[in-house]
């Protein structure tokens, strides 16, 4: 926070009184309407409630499922109104509703819509008291009961609890409020569960103890030694509390919108999808997520869809402090959900005091199309083409043609369409003859409709790069998307990718380095981070990287792929050929169409290198009977290491013929060093756009 802000700063006590009612979430929408305005209503009636706000010593905190109470008046003023309401409460079995109470700092701040409103850790510690509750529970904390407890009348109705854990593992002693008409005189679930948890922890503790000591030196060391940005955020996925598991897709893009909005100001460090959606909607341990991604706040949210209604819950949190930066509940109609997307990313932004240019607000606000059937099915194809597998790709590209069907002139789904194209010839599943010119048509499409759509530069990009040869196009289109989206991982990684082929090895990894520091937990990224060392011949860091990318995913075959070839490049033949089998192995039925385990060991072992490579050419040889293609690449990389120069240049013409993306990987890859001297070797280079 600048300084100038802090001296503005007026702290007071605040006696807060938190109220929620319990399975909120679970109801249907207009149901949760109907419960909030019958608390309402028995919470305005409350004499305490009347006589405070009559005194304009009473501020209002509403929170979706109920509310804060901040009472400037006394520390009995929150009590006595909790009292009150359940006595109230008693008419309204329907409404299961809990409470806590704490004395603390607060301080007046002004909310997006300039209103004045209350925050500060007086409010957030009454939230976590009341958390600790059941249904009927009157819960304080330690410090309001003591302020109360001076007082005859109030002491053989507290009753102490002890200490509760409380979210992202924190501890408070909580006192309970009751008496033989109102309150529960129940020992809270959290309480008793954790009284047979202490038992059993009580010996563990005393074994453990010595161990425990030097972790726990270990654990701060590393808290101390983890230092994100003010400025970052990650969005974790959103929670579905709709009936219908189908709108799961609609959650997902959701989150996915709300992140590529926030994506475009150059101000956040924001992660990307592919490494939050390795984790729960409301995670308990927050600090280690947050370190492992590299933030300092994470956005949690929720969403319920009930026919053309929406109603959207999100919360940041600063992940070291767990102080609640900011919360919002939208409930709009369905034709809204762009609106609901960039006010989100807008009150982010401004919480985390982010600068905004012109540019980027209007990128924010943006609505991609009007038709919401269009968007809907926009957001399936987003969600089977997130799964990246060719199968996926082609329901993908239904969907997305399907929604420019219902908008002719909606270029995201061009763009996505674009995508599942040029992935389609990356993934071998068909020739990219056939794909690549389907891609850049639909890449190009979008950005008539919409110039300034990252995610299409970035696509055309990849296109230019591999189907037309054209790297100086490719870095030009890959800029203008980074520029128009500074947080698009992928973009980054794919101005890597364009980058090693000429040799700019350092360029290329520095480039990589910061898709990962977007996406930490990408294996794709991580993948191709190995791949530009290997790329620069330094293949010691390469087996690292990509053994790191294993630890992520141990059955990701491309990784099993790339980690044998570096230990190929350093003549370790018996761990590459282990690792190409394992490859064959975690890829499923499919890819036993370019070798069989048995095999490939048995063709090792019996003919060494040179009977491998002589085996895996028979196999890529056969025809194709899994619906894919087998390019011809491998085959001529195969016979480039035997020295076998003829057989390697006519496979490598075939590769020509097919526009084979390899081929951007002659400079560097080094299966091709025993072709660089020859003339027609320096022809080809020639022809695809990389003469030296």
């Amino acid at each position: 926070m600048p300084a100038d802000s802090e001296s503005h700063l007026h702290l007071e006590i605040g006696h807060v009184l938190f109220v929620d009612i319990v399975g909120y979430s679970k109801l249907l929408i207009n149901e949760q309407s109907e419960r909030i305005q019958e608390l309402r209503e028995i919470v305005r009636g409350t004499k305490q409630f009347r006589l405070a706000e009559a005194e304009a010593k009473l501020m209002r905190l509403p929170t979706g499922d109920g509310g804060a109470l901040v009472f400037r008046t006394s520390p009995e003023a929150p009590v006595l109104c909790a009292l009150e309401i359940s006595k109230a409460l008693k008419e309204h079995p329907e409404l299961r509703v809990r409470m806590g109470i704490h004395s603390g700092p607060v301080n007046e701040v002004a909310d997006l819509n300039e209103q004045v409103n209350m925050a500060g850790a007086g409010i957030n510690i009454a939230q976590r008291v009341m958390d600790c509750g059941d249904p009927g529970h009157i819960l304080l904390s330690k410090h309001a009961a003591e302020d109360l407890g001076e007082y005859r009348q109030w002491q053989l109705q507290l009753h102490d609890l002890g200490e509760c854990d409380v979210k992202h593992g924190g501890r408070l002693h909580v006192v309970n409020l009751y008496t033989g008409e109102v309150g529960n005189p129940q020992v809270p679930t959290k309480f008793r569960q954790a009284v047979e948890k202490r038992r059993l922890a009580l010996i563990a503790m005393l074994i453990l103890l010595a161990a425990a000591a030097g972790g726990g030196y270990y654990f701060f060391s590393q808290r101390l030694a983890f230092k994100a940005p003010d400025k970052s955020i990650a969005v974790l996925p959103f929670e579905n509390l709709s009936h219908d598991p189908d709108n799961v897709y609609f959650t997902e893009g959701i989150q996915d919108e709300v992140l590529t909005r926030l994506a475009k100001v150059a101000d956040l460090k924001v992660i990307a999808r592919s490494s939050t959606q390795k984790f729960n909607s409301t995670p308990e341990n927050l600090p280690d997520i947050a370190k492992r991604l590299g933030v300092l706040n994470v956005l949690e949210g929720s969403v319920q869809k009930v026919n053309n209604q929406v109603r959207v819950n999100v919360q940041l949190i600063n992940a070291v402090t767990n102080a609640h930066l900011w919360a919002e509940t939208y409930d709009r109609k369905l034709t809204d959900i762009f609106g609901v997307e960039s006010d989100i990313a807008k009150a982010i932004a401004e919480t985390l005091q982010a600068k905004l240019t012109g540019a980027e607000e209007s990128l924010i606000a943006k609505h991609p199309t009007e038709s919401m059937e269009a968007h809907e099915l926009y957001l399936k194809g987003r969600f089977f083409w997130n799964k990246r597998t060719p199968e996926n790709f082609e329901k993908a590209i239904t969907y997305f043609q399907q929604a420019i069907e219902k908008d002719t002139n909606y270029a995201l789904a061009y763009s996505g369409i674009a995508d599942c194209y040029a992935l389609l010839a990356d993934y071998s599943a068909r020739p990219p003859n056939e794909t690549m010119p389907k891609a850049k048509a639909a890449a190009l499409k979008a950005l008539q409709i919409d110039p300034n759509l990252a995610e299409a530069h970035a696509s055309l990009a990849q296109i230019l790069r591999d189907y037309d040869w054209d790297y100086a196009g490719a870095l030009r289109e890959i800029d203008r998307a980074i520029q128009l989206n500074p947080n698009y991982a992928t973009a980054h990684q794919w101005r890597a990718e364009s980058l090693s082929p000429l040799e700019r090895h350092e360029e290329a990894i520095a480039e990589a380095k910061r898709a990962l520091e977007l996406d930490p937990l990408s294996i794709i990224i991580n993948r191709i981070l190995g791949e530009m060392y290997f790329h620069a011949r330094r293949y010691d860091e390469a087996i690292a990287q990509f053994r790191k990318t294993i630890e992520i995913e141990p059955n990701f075959p491309s990784a099993h792929w790339m980690l044998g070839r570096a230990y190929e490049a350093k003549r370790q033949y018996s761990e590459a050929v282990e690792e190409f089998i394992k490859m064959i192995e975690v890829s499923g039925p499919g890819a036993r169409s370019l070798g069989n385990p048995n095999e490939m060991h048995d063709a090792y072992a019996n003919g060494g290198w040179n009977g491998y490579l002589r085996y895996l050419i028979a196999e890529c040889c056969k025809p194709e009977t899994t619906g894919g293609y087998k390019p011809a690449y491998p085959v001529a990389a195969s016979f480039a290491e035997l020295g076998e120069k003829d057989e390697a240049f006519a496979w490598l013409a075939k590769a020509y013929d097919e526009r084979d993306y390899q081929l951007t990987l002659l400079r560097v890859s080094p299966e091709m060093d025993n072709l660089r001297s020859d003339p027609r070797f320096t022809d080809l280079l020639r022809r695809v756009g990389l003469a030296q």
